[in-house]
Order: C-alpha cells, then sequence, then structure tokens
C-alpha cells in the first residue's frame, strides 16, 4: 500500500505575491504540530507544491526524517482568475457549480483536477509502497480527493481546517481508506 498524507498548508500571512507568501505566527506554531503528528507516521519522502506557505508547513517532517522537500509543482493551488476576484465567495462557488466553467485565466474544476490527479499518479507510481508527503492546498487536494469519491465537494473544502491533514491509502491507483488526521490536534 502507498500512503499520501495530504497537508493543506497552515495560516498563512496574506500577500498579492501568491508564491512567496509566509506562514504567519500562528501558521508556523501549527506546522510544528504538523511535525509532531506526522513523526509518528513513519514517513518516507516530502513533497510540496512550491508555494512557501505549503513548503513551510511540511518542512520540519522533512528535517525529521533528514530530506529535502521535493518541490512538485503541479500540487500549487488552482489558478481561479488572472486578476483578483472581486467577489471570492461568488468565484469559488461559480467554479465548484460547473465543473467546466473557468474565469478569464482559471482552471476550471476539470482542468484542474486533471493536473492533480496525473501528479498524485505519478507519485504513487514513484513511490509505490512508500509513506509520502504532500504538502498542497485545500482547493486542488479536495478535487483530488473529490475524484475519487464524489463526497469531498464544494461543502467539504469549506468545512476544512488549516492546516489540516488526511491520509490516503491506496492499493496500485485504487484509493482504499481516507482517514483525517489533523482531528487529533
Amino acid at each position: 500500500m502507498t500512503k499520501l498524507y495530504f497537508v493543506r498548508h497552515a495560516h498563512s500571512t496574506y500577500t498579492p505575491d501568491e508564491l512567496n507568501r509566509p506562514l504567519s505566527e500562528r501558521g508556523s506554531t501549527d506546522a510544528t504540530k504538523v511535525t509532531k503528528l506526522l513523526k509518528t507516521e513513519e514517513i518516507d519522502i516530502v513533497v510540496s507544491s512550491p508555494y512557501k506557505r505549503a513548503v513551510q508547513t511540511v518542512e520540519g517532517i522533512a528535517e525529521y526524517i533528514n530530506r529535502k522537500v521535493e518541490i512538485i509543482d503541479n500540487f500549487k493551488e488552482r489558478t481561479l482568475t488572472t486578476v483578483p476576484a472581486e467577489d471570492f465567495t461568488l468565484a469559488i462557488t461559480k467554479v465548484w457549480e460547473d465543473y467546466n466553467f473557468s474565469w478569464e485565466g482559471g482552471e476550471s474544476n476539470i482542468v484542474a483536477q486533471k493536473r492533480g490527479i496525473d501528479t498524485t499518479y505519478d507519485v504513487i507510481e514513484r513511490y509505490k509502497d512508500k509513506n509520502v508527503v504532500i504538502g498542497t492546498h485545500g482547493n486542488i487536494m479536495v478535487l483530488i480527493m473529490n475524484f475519487f469519491d464524489k463526497q469531498y465537494d464544494f461543502t467539504f473544502w469549506q468545512n476544512l481546517d488549516m492546516p489540516d491533514i488526511f491520509k490516503l491509502t491506496f492499493d496500485g491507483k485504487v484509493l482504499r481508506n481516507v482517514e483525517r488526521l489533523w482531528e487529533k490536534f
């Protein structure tokens, strides 16, 4: 079995620079808790979105297992739109209501989900039977989970914590189990 630990990044300090937005003080404290929790899971590999807040959330477990964080660009958050949305709630609701819809320059759910699934399958093939931490973002994580089970939907996304951790157990490319780990804190 291959176990993928999808880690939604901890709270970050808002800046318009998506790539380099750092964790907030609260986020840094929570990242320490992420590390503590994952220390009990026999982690082999740590990969992450290139976004600083995702890397910072999982770098503690990478240091603990004496590995570098492998950056995988396709675990970055879905692009909602190229210009800041005037009404984020409306913008995000619309793409979840219609999986084929996209805002100007943005990714539809179908496009973002395909990117996430292709990347997830690549990780499963490269790290077969390993325990892999994936530092990522809420929307792309839920789109990946939704591919396997429709219960992981917009409402599920709205109720995520920041950070949050889900352990997905795969037998080959077949999802066998999903367990939420963050609720232990």
